[in-house]
């Protein structure tokens, strides 16, 4: 007996949306075809107190872990995702991508995310993914068969090419296939806030193009994410930026704008069901 065909993903886009009490943007479209639930959320709808105020989700940054765990059990109730087993890797701005592959089988890889990853592959729908975010780039990319891939790049990740990366590992290395992924840009820090010296700049102009360059010191990390999936083979149509920026929308944690003392926001990604 043959597999039936993966379906072919809507055309992506970001919209606000509600789970209960947790809003987030959300890609209903992807979510009707694949059953693949997306979802970056931002500080409201959580129970920490200040100076986390919010649905924190990180677990890293001094907030009561009782506070945080009910956090993350509001996200997964939210979207009707309890019965999955939540995995949230340690963020080290690295380039690390772990697989996991089946829930059944994954215990080592979930040890190696809980000790060094900033990319997760999930094949299995009853794993779901978490990446924090204050500033960095959340992206998550999704294949037509409901395999999908949630990443954290900072500057160093960018640099590092680890989207790129974890595009690739999603494929099975199969440049081929990327132009049927959908790619999702969640909110991080805008160009307009996002100044860094001189010769960084003149880094990612060089890796990335003078585009994601502005003002001289200005940089454009979506547009440099883009670029380069785009040149990995990703039909450009298929990369959606959620064009927010966490520095100047308080709806979002910011670690420049707060100080360094804040919540995290989320990246998150479940498939409600296995269509395989």
């Amino acid at each position: 007996m043959h597999a039936a065909p993966s379906p072919s993903l809507p055309l992506p886009r970001l919209a606000w949306g509600r789970g209960f009490s947790v809003p987030a943007l959300l890609d209903e479209d992807l979510f009707a075809v694949t059953g693949v639930r997306i979802a970056f959320t931002c500080r409201d709808g959580g129970v920490s107190a200040p100076p986390y105020a919010g649905l924190n989700l990180g677990s890293h940054v001094g907030d009561d872990a009782r506070d945080v765990a009910a956090n993350r059990a509001r996200l997964m109730a939210a979207f009707g995702c309890q019965d999955a087993r939540l995995v949230v890797p340690h963020q080290v701005h690295g380039d690390a991508v772990v697989s996991l592959d089946d829930a059944a089988s994954c215990e080592a890889a979930i040890a190696q995310a809980r000790e060094a990853a900033d990319a997760l592959i999930v094949r299995d729908a009853r794993i779901a993914a978490l990446l924090c975010f204050a500033d960095c780039v959340p992206v998550i990319i999704v294949a037509p068969d409901g395999s999908f891939a949630v990443v954290h790049a900072g500057w160093r990740g960018v640099m590092s090419r680890i989207v790129v990366k974890a595009a690739f590992d999603l494929v099975g290395g199969d440049a081929s296939r990327l132009s049927g992924c959908n790619a999702y840009i969640g909110p991080h820090i805008g160009t307009c806030c996002f100044e860094v010296d001189e010769e960084l700049a003149a880094r990612f102009a060089a890796t990335f193009g003078d585009g994601c360059v502005r003002e001289t010191r200005h940089v454009d990390m979506a547009r440099a994410l883009a670029a380069d999936l785009s040149k990995a083979g990703m039909d450009e149509r298929r990369i959606c930026d959620a064009g927010l920026c966490t520095y100047e929308d308080e709806r979002f944690y910011s670690y420049r704008r707060e100080g360094g003392t804040c919540g995290r926001q989320g990246a998150f990604a479940c498939r409600m069901k296995d269509r395989r």
